[in-house]
């Protein structure tokens, strides 16, 4: 299983003429079966979606209803755990606590990659690798 990261949902929506390809790519990853994501990534979805200074910015209903389409995927629950789990992830990698608990997310979920754009592209986290798909 693979684990997508906010920016991929992003792209999925920009309107940008700039993000064409870009968007090619999520929404070919999108039509995947073997896909996970977290709370901690419907969250900054929404929040990122909806951000007034976004100039395609989402309604509250639309942003609300895509985030309901992702549930489709397997969603890890933000729990004590994997607070615990990136508190660790954090100190041990280097990492922003927001990005460790995006690759605990995906260790929980059993996902052997991560595909992102904002962590290092091919690394590998004890077995999580991440991978920038748009690349």
């Amino acid at each position: 299983m693979r684990f997508v990261d906010t920016n991929v949902l992003l792209y999925a929506i920009s309107t940008d003429p700039v993000e064409r390809a870009k968007r090619g790519v999520a929404d070919e990853l999108l039509g995947a079966h073997d896909l996970g994501l977290s709370v901690q990534v419907l969250q900054e979805f929404y929040v990122q979606a909806t951000r007034p200074s976004r100039a395609d910015a989402l309604t509250h209903e639309q942003a609300a209803d895509l985030v309901t389409s992702f549930t489709r995927f397997t969603v890890q629950p933000t729990t004590t755990e994997l607070m615990q789990r990136a508190i660790r992830a954090r100190a041990r990698f280097g990492l922003s606590y927001w990005d460790a608990a995006i690759l605990e997310a995906a260790r929980l979920l059993g996902c052997a990659e991560v595909l992102s754009e904002d962590l290092s592209g091919g690394r590998d986290y004890d077995g999580v690798r991440v991978m920038n798909p748009f690349v």
